[in-house]
This record gives C-alpha cells, structure tokens and sequence, in this order.
C-alpha cells in the first residue's frame, strides 16, 4: 500500500508522501523556502503556519518565487 497522494503545484501534478509538511514539499520540489510565497488553496499562507501545514491529497499550490533587481 502506498502513502503517495497527488496533488497540483503551479498547474502540474506532483505526488509526494502523505504527512509531508509544507517546507519539506518545497525543497524536494527545488524550491528555495527563504525566497518564495506560497498560495494554499487559493489562501496566500503566512509563513509562521508552513511548519504545521501538512499537505492533503488534492491541494492546490502555486508557489512564486521572490526576484529581486532594481
């Protein structure tokens, strides 16, 4: 039996392991945590809640990814 669910990230498909918390999902997914903003479900999600954020089959996240310049 797995404990694979499925879930969108910027449009895509992406599956990962069940209990997987917010900031985990990011770095496997190459993400930078320290340079990106994340909307969960449509919510954009403060950063103080990732830890406790444990992604659900069939959420929806968009992560942007903070570019600086001048």
């Amino acid at each position: 039996m797995s404990n694979q669910i499925s879930l969108q990230v910027n449009g895509e498909t992406r599956s990962c392991f069940s209990q997987t918390c917010l900031p985990d999902l990011l770095q496997q997914l190459g993400f930078n945590p320290r340079l990106v903003v994340v909307e969960y479900n449509g919510e954009i999600l403060h950063r103080q809640f990732w830890p406790q954020t444990q992604v659900q089959p069939g959420d929806r996240l968009e992560v942007v990814t903070i570019v600086g310049g001048g």
